[in-house]
């Protein structure tokens, strides 16, 4: 007597067990040479340079330049001594604040933190001054901005060399 058909099965459970068991080795394998080629090629930010020249110190005029407020959130400030470069972020929640000059201070026009012309805070949020960024002359006698080496007042900072330009 003949079996009973039970309809055509493409395969057995011995096979789907088999195909799923290479095709998760499989998966596996090219996960890993994936991960592998990755390997071969580095992450890199190509982030802009922390330094950059702020041109020659007979360009300035005593008071604070605007020049590389927006492009590298810098202020360049010159005074009868010299030059310093004040971060253009404020140190209550990273806002630009606005230098106004009819009244001689930076304000943050986030929550309403004030600076002097030096950068001492005295009204509002900000928890401390805003910071200095080295400034040095180059070789071809521009003033030379270094992002990367900041000045904190709070830790007596702002006297080192490097925090300000005497001319």
């Amino acid at each position: 007597m003949a079996k009973p058909d039970k309809g055509h099965v493409w395969f057995g459970r011995r096979d789907f067990a088999s195909k799923v068991g290479w095709g998760s080795f499989f998966a596996f394998m090219g996960v890993m040479l994936g991960g592998s080629l990755r390997f071969m090629f580095p992450r890199v930010l190509f982030e802009p340079s922390t330094t950059f020249k702020a041109g020659f110190p007979t360009d300035y005029v005593v008071g604070v330049s605007e020049k590389y407020k927006n492009e590298k959130r810098v202020w360049i400030v010159k005074n009868d001594e010299g030059f310093f470069a004040l971060s253009a972020i404020c140190t209550h929640l990273g806002c630009t604040p606005r230098w106004l000059s009819s009244e001689d201070k930076f304000k943050c026009p986030c929550h309403g933190s004030g600076f002097y012309r030096d950068g001492i805070n005295f009204e509002g949020p900000a928890p401390r001054p805003l910071e200095r960024f080295k400034i040095t002359k180059a070789d071809d006698g521009q003033l030379l901005i270094d992002k990367s080496v900041k000045f904190l007042w709070e830790k007596d900072q702002w006297g080192k060399p490097g925090a300000f330009l005497y001319v």
